[in-house]
């Protein structure tokens, strides 16, 4: 096949850079991104009164357990994204969501605080991305993946259950092949792998100016523990560590079903620091009694996107969700609704052009890229916590005071964004420097101050579904 180039499409074809009747679309990756894509093209065009065929290229099966169905990712989704879907007619049933996130458990090594969801509405969507960890024997849940793809297909979209391994052009238009197969001629290529897909390193090597993201890696775990036992001791919140552990920079417990998800992010994370964690007191206080932190039902180490790409077009190529620009650490889902439907409405209004997605699709990706730089700075004040044990007994001092008191919650305000993903890092960062805020730190530190000479009492154990403060 040709490579690709970032030339337009030989003119003397009569092709124009524009979706019409007919018009055929590939997307590359079935997940969220791909999946949203399709769904907003189609819903949109059918208003137009456009027809247009779209190709989903996917090769794994999101309703089978296991790696075959596997997306590895910790599965919370924010509630702003729950309501935009809901908006656009995407409904998350309890088929879908494996349990409400009613609370965030911040759990240190000074004592844990419960913060409670804004307004007392449980939003918050513990999902499996897939059919499940590898040992389930009885689904009793819907894989979200395979719920969107369920909504795009719906819409008309058709499902390739093959692996892309070549794209190039074909007289002047991209062209997709998978194995075995001949190319095949599309007026808009849409690439929504992940990362974790080789298909990124063909597609940067094709002289569209396109770079891979930078990436991190992450370490996922599930746990079995029967719905009863989750239900009776991790409840219905997510918890949140905030351990001084180097290479640590996020750690959190998620309730699922019959399945706790433990979820870490930081640098070089790899099988010797999820048993640092997992052997943690503070993590063995919020898991059952005799839990065995080996006895792991799957694991993955997949990489995530901490830094978009700079050109996440080309002509008649568009770049979508982790393969372009995402959110930093948290929300991933959210930035792939963002520039799927930005993509999708750029394609069919403006065109398919490099010109058009420079011009209507990019502002989003810088939208999202611009707030990552200020979401960096944010970090590092957690990073400061981690490390500074006087930070950490603040932070849950005046959190248990808002939480205990009926104050407006500032702080636990800020930390319910941290760690959802809910609210655009530049509001995050701002509300940490609210005067109010600043005042209650400095009111409490009195008393901070002398529980920190005094030393940390031992932690006892409570019901963290329900409590509003849990150990010292």
């Amino acid at each position: 096949m040709v490579g690709l180039s970032t030339a337009p499409p030989d003119a003397g074809a009569g092709h124009e850079a524009v979706l019409t009747d007919g018009s055929r679309v590939a997307v590359v990756g079935g997940g969220p991104a791909g999946s949203l894509f399709a769904y907003f093209l189609l819903d949109m065009a059918d208003r137009l009164g456009t027809r247009l065929a779209v190709d989903i290229y996917e090769p794994r099966l999101f309703e089978k357990p296991g790696p075959v169905g596997c997306n590895m990712c910790g599965g919370i989704i924010s509630e702003s994204l729950v309501q935009n879907l809901a908006v656009d007619g995407v409904w998350l049933s309890s088929d879908v969501v494996q349990r409400g996130i009613d609370s965030y458990v911040l759990h240190t090594d000074v004592g844990s605080v419960r913060i409670a969801t804004p307004n007392d509405e449980m939003r918050i969507g513990a999902v499996h991305r897939g059919g499940g960890p590898r040992d389930v024997a009885e689904a009793k849940w819907e894989s979200f993946d395979h719920h969107l793809m369920a909504n795009a297909t719906g819409l008309g979209a058709s499902v390739v259950n093959a692996r892309v391994e070549e794209v190039g052009r074909v007289e002047g238009r991209p062209a997709i092949q998978v194995k075995g197969g001949e190319p095949t001629p599309y007026d808009l290529v849409v690439v929504a792998a992940g990362v974790n897909t080789s298909i990124l390193k063909v597609l940067e090597g094709l002289g569209i100016g396109y770079e891979r993201p930078r990436l991190t890696k992450t370490l996922i775990r599930e746990y079995y523990l029967g719905a009863d036992v989750i239900s009776r001791t991790i409840g219905t919140s997510m918890h949140v560590f905030l351990l001084n552990i180097p290479r640590l920079e996020f750690a959190a417990v998620i309730p699922k079903g019959d399945y706790a998800t433990m979820c870490l992010l930081g640098e070089d994370i790899d099988n010797e620091l999820g048993d640092r964690f997992a052997s943690a007191p503070e993590v063995r206080a919020v898991m059952p009694e005799g839990w065995d932190a080996d006895g792991k039902s799957c694991q993955c180490l997949p990489h995530i996107n901490v830094h978009g790409v700079e050109k996440p077009y080309a002509d008649r190529v568009v770049f979508i969700g982790d393969s372009g620009i995402t959110r930093l650490y948290k929300d991933g889902i959210g930035a792939a609704y963002r520039t799927a439907k930005a993509a999708a409405r750029t394609a069919l209004f403006e065109g398919v052009s490099e010109e058009a997605f420079r011009d209507y699709y990019m502002p989003v990706c810088r939208s999202i890229s611009g707030d990552n730089r200020i979401g960096e700075y944010a970090f590092v004040l957690t990073r400061v916590a981690q490390r500074l044990r006087i930070m950490r007994r603040a932070i849950v001092a005046i959190a248990r005071d808002e939480q205990a008191n009926g104050r407006r919650p500032r702080l636990s305000g800020v930390l319910w964004d941290i760690f959802s993903g809910s609210a655009p890092y530049s509001d995050i960062f701002r509300r940490m420097f609210d005067p109010i805020l600043i005042a209650r730190g400095a009111a409490a530190m009195p008393g901070v101050l002398a529980s920190t000479v005094r030393g940390t009492r031992p932690a006892r154990r409570a019901d963290n579904a329900t409590s509003t403060e849990v150990g010292s």
